[in-house]
């Protein structure tokens, strides 16, 4: 078990470090989308790049964010019920919710959306727009390694989930109670 919970630790980690990094792209995707309405509505210009590049930021702030999300437990969750629970119990709805549904969603993600962007590869597909970033290849990318960040976390869960139902750990989500960081 104690195996499993360092490979636990070692998804927490890549995540935490991910997510991290990444919530920097807010603070320049506020100041891109800053400088654009100063371009349009003070000076009567824009820049076509600069539009799309608030989408791009977008997409990458909350795509690579995921899994850090899932690990701090700042996913949406009914807590009517499942705040009152034993840890045990949560364990267990924890472990059901991901078997059942965040991994079979992260499957159907990557099968729906392979061919999706193997496709915008191949055609070396250009910008969204005329005067655009030519990265939407790259963005599409990003569908399937969120999917990635997102099972990796899952896998996580059920790892800790499994420890907790045979009283290895305390919680399924240790970082809920120890961090500061969201």
């Amino acid at each position: 078990m104690r195996l499993l919970l360092r490979l636990a630790d070692g998804a927490d980690a890549l995540n935490r470090a991910i997510g991290l990094s990444a919530r920097w792209l807010a603070v320049l995707l506020v100041l891109t989308q800053f400088v654009v309405v100063v371009l349009r509505y003070a000076y009567g210009s824009s820049f076509v790049w600069m539009q799309e590049s608030v989408t791009y930021l977008h997409a990458f702030l909350f795509m690579l964010a995921i899994g850090y999300a899932y690990l701090l437990d700042q996913h949406v969750r009914v807590d009517f019920f499942y705040a009152n629970w034993s840890e045990r119990t949560k364990a267990w709805v924890d472990l059901v919710g991901v078997l059942v549904a965040v991994l079979p969603f992260c499957w159907l993600l990557v099968w729906a959306s392979w061919g999706y962007v193997s496709v915008s590869f191949r055609l070396g597909e250009g910008p969204m727009q005329y005067g655009g970033l030519p990265l939407q290849p790259y963005l599409k990318a990003l569908i399937l390694v969120m999917a990635g960040l997102l099972a990796i976390q899952a896998l996580s869960v059920v790892i800790r989930a499994v420890a907790v139902i045979a009283g290895a750990a305390e919680t399924v989500f240790p970082h809920r109670q120890t961090t500061g960081e969201a």
